[in-house]
């Protein structure tokens, strides 16, 4: 696999210079329909290699920021044990004052790396784009199947589910209905994305899997779902999401290539880019805001928080 993202120089490339991690985890273990997220993060890559590096809408090259990409993530003995490779090497970046992202694999990977950052920022709010409420407590004899992705998170913090339309009766016990935005609703609801918004704490972490996406624009994921996001729904909400909290890590995952069909990776690389896009330009605009500004003065923390209120 290879151990830069989209070719980038090697000085943007090491621990020393990079701001963001960006940890690979091809990982497929529990999946049980399509096989092949194992091959999503190879595939993530290469298509990365082929992006422009220039992102028009922020005027940016976010990877002057830094990228770094520890060696991937293979453990895959048992899903426990991946779950815990995952969480050890996310927390140990955190600590390290990195933004810490992964790409999947399937979606059961984000268990770790949720685990780390709840432990780590306070009051967590954890956002989820899927087609599957993934809330499942056990499934197939294992609480970290895929189908459990988020049930740790609907435990443990204030998980908003996005564009959920598969789901099992059990899953609904459990589901916080007043934080799931169904997408048969979505569509007939132009303020979805504010009302989701609101219900969300300062800190987030977002959780993606490929198949909240319609398959009309993202077909190569494990288990295509019709009726999903399109791809600028998707970046005004994400943009949204990045101006007014502070986004503290995200994940992508089941992205499960088609040697015939290259859209869906080359997705999901501009999907990345785009978040780190919106993720510190956005925060440098509203940090140059507030150090223009002569009253109401509330200096950027290390991590980079952007403070909404002020913009």
């Amino acid at each position: 696999m290879k151990n830069t993202f989209a070719g980038i120089p090697e000085e943007f490339a090491k621990i020393e210079k990079a701001n963001i991690v960006l940890s690979t985890v091809p990982y497929d273990g529990t999946s049980t329909w399509q096989k092949g997220a194992d091959k999503g993060p190879e595939a993530f890559l290469h298509a990365s290699e082929n992006m422009e590096l220039y992102d028009i809408e922020t005027d940016s090259e976010v990877y002057r920021n830094g990228i770094f990409m520890p060696a991937p993530v293979t453990e895959n003995s048992s899903p426990e044990a991946m779950v815990e490779a995952v969480y050890s090497l996310t927390k140990e970046y955190i600590l390290k004052d990195k933004f810490v992202t992964t790409f999947g694999g399937e979606h059961s990977i984000s268990i770790g790396a949720i685990r780390a950052h709840n432990e780590v920022f306070k009051n967590l709010t954890v956002l989820q784009i899927d087609a599957h409420a993934d809330l499942r407590k056990e499934y197939e004899g294992s609480s970290y199947n895929h189908a459990c992705a988020l049930y740790e998170a609907n435990e443990n913090t204030n998980l908003i589910q996005v564009g959920i339309r598969s789901m099992d009766l059990a899953e609904k016990r459990v589901m916080n209905l007043v934080n799931v935005f169904f997408a048969h609703d979505m569509a007939q609801d132009e303020f979805w994305m504010d009302a989701a918004i609101e219900l969300m704490t300062d800190n987030v972490y977002i959780t993606i899997d490929l198949d909240g996406f319609d398959p009309s624009i993202c077909p190569a994921t494990g288990t295509p779902e019709p009726g999903g996001l399109m791809w600028y729904e998707s970046l005004e909400f994400f943009k949204k999401v990045f101006e007014q909290k502070n986004v503290v890590g995200f994940d992508i995952v089941e992205l499960c290539p088609n040697p015939d069909e290259k859209s869906s990776d080359f997705l999901a690389a501009k999907l990345y880019y785009k978040l780190l896009s919106y993720k510190f330009e956005l925060n440098k605009k509203g940090e140059e805001i507030e150090e223009n500004s002569t009253t109401n003065f509330v200096p950027i923390g290390k991590n980079n928080k952007f403070n909404s209120e002020d913009n």
